[in-house]
């Protein structure tokens, strides 16, 4: 155990996710050179192999990727450390890894990050966009301290907080006859015409469910709300676009339109979450609250709730 260091575990998860040891390197300020020694060290300290090295790049062993999972737990572990001596101050300073889902992230920040900054001048953030499955994987093996996404989420091992309530609108074209409906109902949009997100974004399902359908086969896809936008915009169909992302674009006046649906219940909840046993809880629910006092114009601020 003496032979085998922190680093030397941070050298290994850094080749596993570049899959390449020069730039591996670079991340860890380090010369390539020093970060393969160790990295072969560390493979005969545990007499294992735990990468294949070839022509195309690097590849994880089978038994490396149980190897490096339990690097990565061992070293979110070692950063509790440092959390847990922060946690005495009673607000959170020092790094942050904060994830949101990619339906929510360019849309969300640009009204957060100033007050944020305003009120956590201490605080480091770095920002990550993903997908609900891989932001929570990232956040379990220690690699994101605090994701915001929408609910409900069917995984164990986390703590919530809701913050609001964010409505959706229809999105359609200026001349679609949809538009003038009134009750407009979001039954009314079940139709070949309906355009959803790939999937994999919460969203589509959410849309699907909302609009009374089991699946979205048939339907044409987009990769993202942008893409989404623009497809309406080309007259191939309308959709549904949550409230922060609907802010117009000149560039395609005339082409796209916002209505909002008569039902309050159309939309989604948006939380904050965190792994339950990281040592900051008390102070992630401080900074959910906070979040809730500066909920976007648009949104409808959420009851405090613990573990949502």
């Amino acid at each position: 155990m003496a032979g085998l260091s922190l680093r030397d575990l941070e050298y290994v998860v850094a080749v596993a996710d570049h899959r390449h040891f020069g730039r591996a390197a670079e991340a860890c300020a380090v010369s390539q050179p020093a970060l393969s020694a160790q990295v072969r060290k560390t493979e005969e300290l545990l007499g294992v192999v735990l990468f294949e090295r070839g022509r195309r790049g690097v590849t994880v062993t089978g038994q490396g990727r149980v190897l490096i999972a339990q690097a990565r737990r061992i070293l979110a572990e070692s950063q509790h450390l440092f959390t847990l001596a922060r946690s005495r101050e009673g607000r959170l300073s020092g790094p942050l890894a904060l994830g949101a889902i990619e339906t929510l992230g360019p849309y969300l920040f640009p009204h957060i990050l100033r007050p944020l900054r305003a009120r956590y001048g201490g605080l480091e953030l770095f920002l990550h966009e993903g997908r609900t499955a891989g932001l929570l994987d990232l956040l379990e093996e220690g690699e994101l301290d605090l994701v915001l996404l929408s609910l409900p989420v069917n995984r164990t091992g986390f703590a919530a907080e809701r913050l609001f309530f964010e409505p959706f609108l229809f999105l359609h074209a200026p001349e679609e006859p949809l538009a003038r409906k009134r009750p407009l109902e979001l039954a009314d949009l079940a139709s070949e015409r309906f355009l959803l997100l790939e999937e994999g974004h919460c969203l589509r399902g959410q849309a699907l469910a909302l609009c009374g359908l089991t699946h979205g086969s048939g339907r044409r896809h987009a990769a993202s709300l942008e893409t989404l936008r623009h497809m309406v915009a080309a007259g191939a169909g309308y959709s549904v676009i949550p409230a922060l992302a609907a802010e117009p674009d000149p560039r395609l006046s005339g082409l796209v339109a916002c209505t909002p649906f008569e039902d309050p219940g159309a939309g989604r909840e948006i939380a904050l979450m965190w792994r339950a046993s990281d040592p900051r809880d008390a102070e992630f629910r401080t900074f959910a609250a906070f979040l809730r006092e500066i909920a976007p114009p648009g949104t409808r601020p959420a009851m405090p709730s613990r573990d949502a």
